[in-house]
């Protein structure tokens, strides 16, 4: 399985979860520090980076969005 699929799989375990959304935050949130530490995530918007990495940044911005309506 690859390292996507493994944050995917995280990432759905959380949001079925029945954890305060506080917590979800909490667990979204180190997600994001995971995948940007593991992918290298500039942290200035980066187009070149984003085009050749079209899935990562395509996880990072759901986990980001998902953060917003817990």
């Amino acid at each position: 399985m690859s390292r996507l699929a493994e944050i995917q799989k995280e990432y759905e375990n959380i949001m079925g979860s029945e954890m305060s959304n506080y917590e979800k935050d909490k667990k979204l949130a180190s997600l994001m520090t995971e995948m940007e530490r593991e992918f290298r995530i500039p942290m200035i918007q980066d187009k070149e980076w984003e085009e050749k990495n079209k899935a990562v940044i395509a996880m990072y911005r759901k986990l980001s969005m998902s953060r917003q309506t817990v």
